[in-house]
């Protein structure tokens, strides 16, 4: 199995170019969304270490935000429930899918929690920051104070650029998108069998 990592800036569309692969994909910011619409243990445990803000099941996103905005380090406590619950599911795709030839991990702090392997093909996904702020702003909940405290929390871009196998360039049309994908698609698996070979 080749397992690919999409890695680059927050809304810099990612999810976009993991989808283009046609591969199952591990999507971290949706299993994060099912965890706080359907887990109470999570629901439970924040609770407890932000009483003030996360009061009733199920958790807002909102109120994640507030407590973020009131307390960067708020960011770092909700990370040391959330994230142990996301590898866990993590591990559960990868055994479903052991089978595939191919898996994308869609995971924003994918090298920073160390979710990834050495032989993971890193994909490096390049936008210009105007279109990336464009994005941001259509998300509900969006602020710039939050991108700034995620962003911090993200391994420095250039550091990524630099550890990934391929940089794609994301300020193009989704036709031409998915022809380079396809291209890329190709590139990955003629490059894994020749190792094998």
């Amino acid at each position: 199995m080749i397992r690919i990592g999409i890695i680059g800036s927050i809304g810099s569309g990612k999810s976009f170019v993991a989808k283009l692969f046609k591969y199952p994909i591990f999507d971290a910011d949706k299993e994060v969304k099912y965890l706080y619409k359907n887990s109470r243990e999570c629901f439970r445990k924040l609770n407890k270490i932000l009483p003030k803000h996360v009061r009733s099941f199920p958790i807002r996103k909102k109120e994640l935000i507030i407590a973020i905005n009131e307390n960067k380090k708020n960011l770092r406590k909700i990370s040391s429930i959330v994230h142990p619950m996301i590898r866990k599911k993590m591990n559960t795709f990868l055994n479903k899918k052991k089978n595939s030839k191919i898996i994308i991990l869609d995971i924003p702090l994918l090298i920073e929690n160390k979710l990834n392997k050495k032989n993971d093909v890193l994909i490096f996904v390049k936008t210009n920051r105007k279109k990336i702020i464009e994005r941001l702003k259509k998300r509900p909940n969006f602020s710039m104070k939050i991108f700034r405290s995620l962003n911090e929390n993200q391994l420095n871009l250039s550091k990524k650029r630099r550890i990934a196998n391929y940089i794609i360039d994301n300020n193009y049309s989704p036709n031409i998108m998915k022809k380079k994908i396809n291209v890329l698609k190709k590139t990955v698996l003629d490059e894994r069998n020749s190792i094998r070979h």
